[in-house]
């Protein structure tokens, strides 16, 4: 028979500790089957290196958890009395002297019930081993990728049919909002990124109600739709009207970076490789003070993950491993442009899972 958290207890293993706790997140619902709300009621996950898991779930919960099948104690506490007799029923029923937790995820006032339950208690930050357990994809993962990404380029096919000349950029937002939706999106990736002339320069730009498009503008969209618990992240930018002789250099250097990241993408490189190859191009360019981020990031149930394509992290890719290829120039008061594929590592080298055109496209010509 076999063990649904096999992977959970040999990270324990490999850490040194007695157990694992997870709380509501991507991990919990990747051990879990199935996601629950992060708030103000602590809900814990604990599992140990060997022997049967417990876990600490709010009252007003317990109709969903057992949905979970869950096999292990579950102490479960009420608003009217308050969580640490939970904590210390747990405690009480699951002696422990170490445990991991997730260092990014797990919130301070879980961390001190904890304690006040177990004050010997060594609580060491196990983030990078708990999440990378979901580093390496399977089938059903990629499925639900292509499918958030699928949905996401019809959906900027819809939007870039109807851009024109005036419209301001919380109107395109909100345009591109609906055609994801429309799609079949389960929900939005995260607040997407429309952003236009002096806009696009700023990599993480707010959608202005101020600010009408011109001809001329660049226009970029970072966006993605979320599907079956998975995240698309997507970035093109267009040219509204025409582009400018600086627009189109601009736009080649970026592709050809984009192009050099795909080509160094296979198993056994690092993600320090992959970040080389494609800011040498940029650093080659006449546009290198225009260089303000690395090349990209892992994707999946979040949309940063591990791997991370920077200088400097020597992690080995491996065949399964999902990541963002999004290299960009940023000029302030002027414009930017950034292109981003989602790239899945296969056995022998890379495959783009977006197939959205990267030519230079020109919008709202007519």
């Amino acid at each position: 028979m076999s063990d649904r958290y096999a992977d959970v207890r040999k990270v324990a293993r490999d850490l040194d500790v007695d157990a694992v706790a997870l709380v509501p997140g991507p991990n919990f619902t990747r051990s879990m089957g199935q996601s629950f709300m992060s708030h103000e009621r602590p809900f814990v996950v604990v599992i140990p290196a060997k022997g049967d898991p417990a876990a600490i779930v709010p009252n007003l919960e317990l109709g969903s958890w057992a949905q979970v099948n869950f096999e292990g104690a579950v102490f479960d506490w009420r608003d009217q009395v308050g969580y640490q007799p939970a904590f210390d029923a747990l405690a009480n029923h699951m002696p422990l002297n170490s445990l991991a937790v997730e260092g990014q995820v797990m919130r301070v006032f879980v961390h001190h019930a904890l304690k006040a339950a177990n004050p010997d208690l060594r609580i060491v930050d196990g983030e990078k081993a708990i999440s990378g357990l979901r580093a390496i994809k399977t089938d059903d993962d990629i499925a639900a990728l292509q499918a958030a990404i699928d949905i996401s380029e019809r959906a900027l096919t819809r939007v870039l049919e109807g851009v024109r000349v005036g419209q301001t950029e919380t109107e395109i937002e909100q345009t591109l909002v609906q055609a994801l939706f429309a799609e079949g999106a389960d929900d939005l990736a995260f607040g997407p990124i429309v952003a236009a002339g002096d806009g696009s320069a700023r990599p993480h730009a707010h959608a202005r109600a101020d600010y009408a498009v011109k001809a001329g503008d660049a226009l970029l969209f970072d966006f993605g739709a979320r599907k079956h618990g998975f995240a698309a992240d997507i970035t093109r930018t267009v040219f509204v009207g025409h582009a400018t002789d600086e627009g189109q250099e601009v736009y080649e250097t970026v592709l050809a970076a984009n192009k050099a990241g795909h080509d160094t993408a296979k198993p056994g490189v690092t993600a320090h490789d992959i970040d080389d190859a494609v800011t040498n191009v940029l650093e080659a360019s006449r546009f290198a003070d225009r260089i303000r981020t690395k090349t990209g990031h892992g994707l999946g149930r979040e949309v940063h993950e591990a791997p991370y394509i920077m200088r400097g992290n020597h992690e080995v890719m491996r065949q399964g491993m999902v990541f963002t290829n999004e290299p960009g120039l940023y000029e302030i008061d002027n414009f930017g442009v950034r292109i981003e594929d989602d790239v899945l590592i296969t056995e022998d080298g890379c495959r783009s899972l977006t197939s959205f055109p990267k030519d230079l496209t020109i919008v709202g010509s007519n």
